[in-house]
């Protein structure tokens, strides 16, 4: 009997995931401005489910919660939850991710 469902394995979470290893930690839309420049178009609601599903399967993990304050259309105050890569994690070091990195460092 086939399986149901969407399959664990998703390369847009792998993709967070090369990502986040050359971050180190980053919230929510930090990471989707980086995944857009690299990879093909994904929607920001898209990375949002990814990084819960992520750490509900141990590949990302919940590093802080912050609240920063500034003037938002919907108020004073923001909460930003920032991820790190959990244990399950398998980041392979890709290539189009490190060279990224290192031209944005540079600049």
């Amino acid at each position: 009997m086939p399986k149901r469902g969407r399959p664990v394995k998703s390369e847009i979470r792998q993709n967070m995931i090369e990502i986040l290893f050359y971050l180190k930690k980053a919230y929510g839309y930090d990471i989707y401005k980086v995944y857009i420049k690299i990879f093909p178009k994904v929607t920001l609601r898209s990375i949002y489910y990814h990084l819960k599903k992520g750490v509900a399967l141990g590949e990302l993990k919940i590093d802080s919660v912050e609240k920063e304050k500034g003037e938002f259309s919907w108020g004073g105050e923001v909460e930003k939850t920032y991820y790190a890569l959990g244990e399950n994690a398998k980041p392979t070091g890709n290539e189009r991710v490190k060279e990224y990195m290192e031209k944005e460092n540079k600049s």
